[in-house]
């Protein structure tokens, strides 16, 4: 059965569990040299009156820095490992859903910077719901309306937390 996914290309790989776990271990390290260079210029030592702002975090993430290089030679350098890490960490057919949310879910952030929160908003569920649920404006419309206007309602009007608003919300006055 594999083999003949394989074979039509529905199982091909986009990238491989030993090419994940070196990423993940070079961002690993990456975050743990940024943090320790932070907490260098924080202050890093013991002074007169205890640990300074950077004591801790320094010492976390030469952890983190240590750990992500032992993973990253492990990876790459690892016999009993390469038989594993061939294996594909994903394939098209099961990344294709990914990409069904991550893409929307960026336009919505961008959209964000320029229409504001609750538009935004509207705008995702919306189409959302219309392209991955397939479902029609009957369902539709109550949702994406009445999410973004009780989080208003809560958020602007009850908490009285402001949150990014657009120029359709500057012409409501708000």
């Amino acid at each position: 059965m594999e083999q003949d996914q394989t074979a039509s290309g529905a199982a091909k790989a986009v990238v491989s569990t030993g090419t994940m776990e070196a990423a993940v271990a070079i961002a690993f390290m990456a975050v743990g040299a940024l943090v320790m260079w932070d907490s260098v210029r924080l202050g890093h030592t013991w002074g007169d009156s205890g640990p300074e702002a950077g004591y801790f975090p320094f010492y976390i993430s030469a952890i983190l820095l240590f750990a992500g290089g032992g993973t990253l030679l492990r990876a790459l350098l690892s016999e009993e490992d390469r038989a594993k890490n061939a294996k594909p960490f994903v394939t098209w057919d099961r990344f294709k859903p990914v990409l069904a949310v991550f893409f929307p879910l960026a336009g919505y952030v961008l959209a964000m910077q320029f229409i504001g929160l609750y538009v935004a908003a509207m705008l995702f569920i919306g189409l959302f719901m219309r392209l991955n649920g397939k479902y029609g404006l009957r369902k539709i419309l109550p949702v994406a309306i009445g999410v973004p206007a009780v989080v208003f309602g809560m958020f602007e009007m009850w908490f009285l937390v402001p949150l990014p608003k657009g120029p359709i919300e500057a012409m409501f006055g708000f």
